[in-house]
This record gives C-alpha cells, sequence and structure tokens, in this order.
C-alpha cells in the first residue's frame, strides 16, 4: 500500500522527477545524493545530507557529488537537474562545523580550492543545468545553484549570502558569479549585508529565470532544456561602468562607510575584505577566485570569525533547549491555543508574535482600546514582515479579541502579563487557576518578581512557569524560560518548547533577583548613571561603549527599557541582594516621577524625535576607566549568577546575554571575554575600581574559584 501511495504524496509535495515513482532509499554507493535519469536522459540528482533534517555542504556531500560529475562527463545526460529530497529547502549553507577542525590557514585554502575544483565541474558540465530550488538557497547553497546554467524557484524560495554574519564573506564562488548575474551593486549589497532576497525580489534581479509553482516544475524543466527559457544574464546598463577600477572604487567608498556605521571595521574585517576584492580583481574573474579563496581563508582565523562561528553554536544550544525534556516524556500535548491576559505594550506584541506564528491566541485587557491598539499593531508587524494581505488576514483571524476573557477555560498555555505587582498578579491567579483546563500551564511574563512569591497561593504551583520575553518582541530573540522549587519537569519542557515553537531561543535560567538577564544588565546601567551623576556627557558615555562592540550605548538603552523599569529593577535587586548597591541620584528619581521615561514619553536621558534620541555632535571624552566601570559590573553579575547556579553553564550564558543585549557579538560572550582578558586581570581590576569608587565593585568569590580551578 504505501508503494502505491508515496507516488502521490511526492507529485503533490515536490517534483522529483523519475523519483516519483518511488521511495528514495540509498542505493549504498553514496549517503548524501540520490541520482537517477528519467526515460529523456535528464539526469536527475537530489541533495539529501544524512542524518540531517536540512541540506548543508560538507566535505563528504562535495566528494560524492565530484564522483557524480565525472561519470556525467563521461556518459553526458541530455540535461542536469539539481534539487532538494528535503522538505525543509535547497541547501542551508557550508557544514560550519568543519570550519572548527581547519587548523592553519593553509589548510583552509587547501579545503576550499578542492570545493572550488567541484563546483567549477558543475559549471563546466557540457549539458544544461538546472537548479530547482524550494525553501532556502542560502550560503554554499546559493553558490552551488549560481554553477547551474538556469535557476528555478518555486514561490516562498529564499536566496542569501550570510557568510559576513560569521566575520566571513562568500567563499564557493558567490563573489564572482553573484555580480556577473545581477545589478553589481544589488550584490555586493547581498553579501555585505546578509540580508535574504524573496522569491519575486530574485526574478526581478535575474538571480532566478523563473518563480513557477511547485505544480508545473516539470514542465519549466522540459522547457529549459529546450532552450525555450533564456538564462539570466546581468546586461543591465547600470553594471557596465563597474567594468572599470574607477566606478568601482567610488562605489567602494560609499559601501566602506555605510558598511562602518554598521560593523566598524576594527571589529569586523569581512566587508573591508570583500570591498577590497571587488576593487581591485573584478575585472579579472579567474584571479578574484583564486583571491576569494585566499581571502576567506584569512578571515577564518580572525578572532572575530572565531567568536562569531562560536556564536552560531551558542545560539544552536539555546534552539537544542526547545527539545531538552521531551525525548523522556513524548505524551506531552501540543500548544496550540494561548491565552493572554494584559493587552499592554508587552502582551498585546507577544500575542501578536504568537498569532504570526500560527497559534491560536485569545486576547484579554479590561480596555476595549487597548486591545485595539494590540491589533493595529499586529497588521503592522504583518506590513514589516511583508505577508500577502491574505496571510496577514490569517494571522489577525487567530488573534482574537476576549473582554470576557473566556479564552482561560480553553487555552493550553496561560501568560500574563499585567504590570509589575506582586499583588495584582497574585489575584489574576485566584481568578484564573479555578478555570484552568486539565494540563494547562500558567505563564508569567514577570521581568522581576521571583516565582516562589508568585506561587505562595496556587492550588497547583507545579503548572506555574516564568516564560520572560524582551522588548520589543518581535525583534528580541531570547526568552528566559524561570524555574522555581516547585515546578514540574513536564511544566519546564513544554515552556521551552513552546518558545522554540514561536522562533524564539529559550534560556532556561532559575528563579532569583531579575534571573539573569536584568541581573546582569542592571549593574550596567547603574553605572551609567553615576557617570552621568559625576557629570560625564551622555553622548561620551554611550561612545566608549560602541566603541567596545554593543549595539547601542547604556544611556540609550536606559531611555529604550524605560527609566521607570530601570529605577524598579534597581531597587528590586539592592533590597535582595547581599552586594552592595549605590542610592538613585534624586534628580533620576524625579525624572521618572515628572513622567520623562525614556522614548515611549519622547523624552529621558536624551530627548527622543521620530523614535531616535537626538545626540550632540560634539562633546567632552569620558574618563579613562568608564570602559571597565561600565562593562566589568555586568561581567561580576555574570560571574555571581553561574556561582549561584542561575543559569547552567557559560555557554548558555554567553548565548542570553548575546541575543538579549547584544553584548558584543565579535567577543564571543561576557564570559569568553573575560577568559580571553584573563580572569586574574578581571578581579585585579574589580579591586582597583573597588578601591577608588566603592564597594559596588567588590569581585565576586567566583572569580578567585575560577583562578583556582584554572591553577
Amino acid at each position: 500500500m504505501t508503494g502505491k501511495v508515496y507516488p502521490a504524496l511526492a507529485q503533490r509535495d515536490r517534483e522529483l522527477g523519475p523519483f516519483n515513482a518511488a521511495p528514495l532509499t540509498s542505493d549504498g554507493e553514496r549517503q548524501h545524493w540520490h541520482f537517477k535519469r528519467d526515460d529523456h536522459n535528464v539526469a536527475w540528482l537530489l541533495m539529501d545530507k544524512a542524518d540531517s533534517s536540512a541540506n548543508v555542504l560538507s566535505e563528504e556531500l562535495l566528494r560524492e557529488l565530484d564522483g557524480i560529475l565525472d561519470k556525467l562527463a563521461s556518459d553526458r545526460p541530455a540535461a542536469l537537474v539539481i534539487r532538494s529530497a528535503k522538505a525543509s529547502g535547497f541547501c542551508m549553507g557550508a557544514d560550519i562545523s568543519q570550519f572548527r577542525h581547519l587548523a592553519s590557514q593553509d589548510e583552509a585554502v587547501a579545503k576550499l580550492n578542492e570545493a572550488h575544483r567541484v563546483v567549477q565541474k558543475l559549471a563546466d558540465l557540457p549539458c544544461p543545468t538546472i537548479a530547482v530550488i524550494h525553501g532556502a538557497a542560502l550560503g554554499g547553497g546559493l553558490e552551488l545553484a549560481l554553477c547551474c546554467d538556469y535557476r528555478l524557484a518555486v514561490p516562498g524560495a529564499k536566496f542569501g549570502t550570510p557568510e559576513i554574519q560569521l566575520g566571513l564573506h562568500p567563499g564557493l564562488g558567490a563573489t564572482v558569479r553573484l555580480p556577473a548575474l545581477i545589478p553589481p551593486i544589488d550584490a555586493m549589497t547581498m553579501m555585505l549585508t546578509g540580508k535574504t532576497v524573496h522569491d519575486r525580489k530574485a526574478k526581478s534581479l535575474g538571480l532566478v529565470d523563473q518563480l513557477v509553482e511547485e505544480r508545473h516544475v516539470a514542465a519549466a524543466v522540459t522547457a529549459a532544456v529546450q532552450g525555450e527559457i533564456d538564462p539570466s544574464e546581468q546586461k543591465a546598463w547600470n553594471s557596465k561602468p563597474f567594468e572599470h577600477a574607477i566606478p568601482r572604487q567610488l562605489a567602494g567608498k560609499r559601501m566602506r562607510s555605510q558598511a562602518a556605521s554598521k560593523a566598524p571595521p576594527e571589529h569586523y574585517p569581512a566587508p573591508e575584505a570583500l570591498i577590497e576584492l571587488w576593487e581591485e580583481h573584478a575585472d579579472n574573474p579567474e584571479k578574484m577566485l583564486h583571491k576569494e579563496v585566499e581571502s576567506f581563508a584569512r578571515l577564518l582565523q580572525t578572532p572575530t570569525s572565531q567568536n562569531l562561528v562560536r556564536v552560531f553554536f551558542l545560539r544552536e544550544k539555546l534552539k537544542a533547549q526547545s527539545k531538552a525534556g521531551l525525548e523522556e516524556d513524548r505524551d506531552l500535548p501540543e500548544l496550540r491555543h494561548i491565552h493572554v491576559i494584559g493587552a499592554g505594550e508587552m502582551g498585546g506584541d507577544i500575542a501578536a508574535w504568537c498569532a504570526l506564528q500560527g497559534l491560536r491566541v485569545t486576547l484579554f485587557d479590561m480596555k476595549p482600546e487597548v486591545i485595539a491598539k494590540a491589533v493595529g499593531k499586529a497588521a503592522k508587524l504583518c506590513d514589516s514582515k511583508h505577508l500577502s494581505p491574505a496571510r496577514t488576514r490569517d494571522v489577525l483571524d487567530r488573534l482574537i479579541p476576549d473582554l470576557a476573557n473566556h479564552g482561560i477555560r480553553h487555552a493550553d498555555l496561560v501568560l500574563e502579563a499585567v504590570p509589575e505587582d506582586l499583588e495584582i498578579k497574585r489575584k489574576v491567579y485566584a481568578e484564573v487557576e479555578p478555570q484552568l483546563k486539565p494540563g494547562a500551564i500558567l505563564a508569567t511574563n514577570t521581568s522581576s518578581i521571583q516565582l516562589e512569591q508568585l506561587r505562595e497561593n496556587l492550588q497547583k504551583p507545579e503548572r506555574l512557569v516564568g516564560i520572560h520575553f524582551f522588548n520589543p518582541v518581535a525583534s528580541m530573540q531570547l526568552v528566559e524560560v524561570v524555574a522555581h522549587d516547585q515546578v514540574s519537569e513536564s511544566t519546564l519542557a513544554q515552556a521551552r518548547h513552546f518558545v522554540g515553537r514561536i522562533d524564539r531561543l529559550p534560556a532556561p535560567v532559575a528563579s532569583a533577583p531579575g534571573f539573569l538577564v536584568n541581573r546582569a544588565l542592571t549593574p550596567y546601567l547603574v553605572e551609567t548613571i553615576c557617570l552621568l551623576d559625576e557629570g560625564v556627557d551622555a553622548e561620551a558615555i554611550d561612545q566608549v561603549a560602541l566603541d567596545f562592540g554593543m549595539p547601542m550605548g547604556p544611556v540609550e538603552l536606559a531611555d529604550q527599557v524605560g527609566l521607570d523599569i530601570c529605577l524598579d529593577v534597581a531597587a528590586m535587586l539592592r533590597e535582595r541582594l547581599d552586594t552592595e548597591q549605590p542610592a538613585t541620584p534624586d534628580w533620576f528619581s524625579r525624572k521618572v516621577e515628572k513622567g520623562d521615561l525614556g522614548r515611549k514619553t519622547g523624552k529621558g536621558l536624551y530627548n527622543w524625535e521620530d523614535g531616535k534620541p537626538q545626540k550632540r555632535d560634539t562633546f567632552d571624552p569620558a574618563p579613562e576607566d568608564t570602559l571597565d566601570r561600565l562593562i566589568l559590573p555586568m561581567l561580576n553579575a555574570c560571574q555571581a549568577c553561574l556561582r549561584e547556579k542561575v543559569i547552567e553553564n557559560e555557554d548558555l550564558l554567553d548565548g542570553a546575554m548575546i541575543f538579549a543585549t547584544g553584548f558584543a557579538p565579535f567577543r564571543g560572550g561576557p564570559m569568553h571575554y573575560a577568559r580571553d582578558r584573563g580572569t586574574e586581570d578581571i578581579a585585579a581590576r574589580l579591586r582597583h575600581l573597588q578601591d577608588k569608587h566603592g564597594q559596588r565593585f567588590q569581585p565576586d568569590p567566583g572569580w578567585d574559584q575560577q583562578e583556582t580551578a584554572s591553577a
């Protein structure tokens, strides 16, 4: 029966040529590719990376491809079709784990040259070659497709060169082949930003030759084989000037300025390396391919790339948390219906994000106008994600205003996002808990209240969990999943799985004052207020942090977070932690009392216009020790969180701080930075600051424990 059903399902799912008629099985000769010719001598080659849910280009996969291409060169087919056998997409790029095993620049050059040799065989194959792309074709996956004569894309396909996010530029020929195919400025923009290009944009650029529905793929392949589709070739008038060095240099100057504003070259060398490649060698493709390899191999050995590769794997470790615990408890119910209590800034945005991710969401608030505002923001979110009107309507249909709070009784997870007030939250729980259906989870978005206090009056405290989002919800990837001493393992597992289900990174933390992120971030912001109180210019403080590599300065960050929230969290930590915290200056408290709360009110530490802080261009430089005064208290708090087991290990901590606060990614995370700098130096510098500025800089005992362990 299976053999009869499979062809129909395969045909409906993806056009697989001669493989439509039989299941895909390994032939023993190849692990990563399926190969078969159809009745018209068209060879179909399906990429299917073994033991992986998505295709990535590994050394073994390319070695198999090399052998297949040798056979095709000697026994030429009418055409070659390459596509993915996996539903997840075409190819996500190179197997980044193999980058870590390259011991030297020379070894990297040798490996890259071998990969270039293989893909050049594809480019030189003496028959039409056709890449059929569904899902993502990224990095090396796109570079493989660029070696084909034709690219046919199924709606929903996306293309990109994200290597810049790893401190690299493309290394498998895209620096030459992409600018030859589409307008060079567009090609350079793709490579310099790492942003993806979606199906229709790719068609308009000439990156794909035809955009075809899956049911028409076979006909499009036939048309390409018969020469009825003209392959995309870059002949646009605006590409002609860049065949000469001077126009490339003029364009390169502007690219440098734009790249430096996002990624300073002293921290991120890859954009400059790519621009230099294009400026100096774009008129000699063969030489540029050679120089691309050298440049890529050199960048691979830089601390920036090694740390950004580390960040990639930190992200993978956080993603893996969404599956932790599910193996032992396979009968956990799927969370399909979410009920959110409180439609304010956080609650409304959480509800919108969950609906965007395909969940049914009921949203309660006592004020209809607040729910209406949240729905309006959800529509804007859909627009920012370039959703079609039909898909936007689907999202808004899933976001259901619920003025009567009826969703409690039907929801798989009820999440409260009411104000940070213990008594208000307890009143909500007293109303909610009796209405929860069996197996439902009660979650809180509290940012500061310990869950041991929140669970006190619950009949079933084992199903209360913290699911702490950061603002803005649609941009911040990290979500803290907060445990307390009576929560069940199944509740935690479901909470982590829910966070992964909505395309967010779960960071498992213990219930403690400020949890992890606010605990570590608050000393950074408190020291900022101390510097301002001493008369240091706000712009100077921000510049020190920006020069270190933070995405924004701490003064601007405090305004973004909200001065009222900064004040409350600082007061909470001052009350609940043993470590000394400086008193809040009167002028800061008066700002909050006056309602000057930062970006949300248009005035705070800066004045804000059109969502941007108004900063002076000229200001006095900050004192010499400003960087350590800002960064070391954050590191000290991170060390305390590790010592107190607020989070399990340094990798999870570094990942959480990078993805929640933007801690300079090229430094690999706060604890990685501390180890690179030397924990002895960190402790000594804290003691120096303690002598000069007070007890708030007292080194955490964990530093001495690390020194003893390393000795």
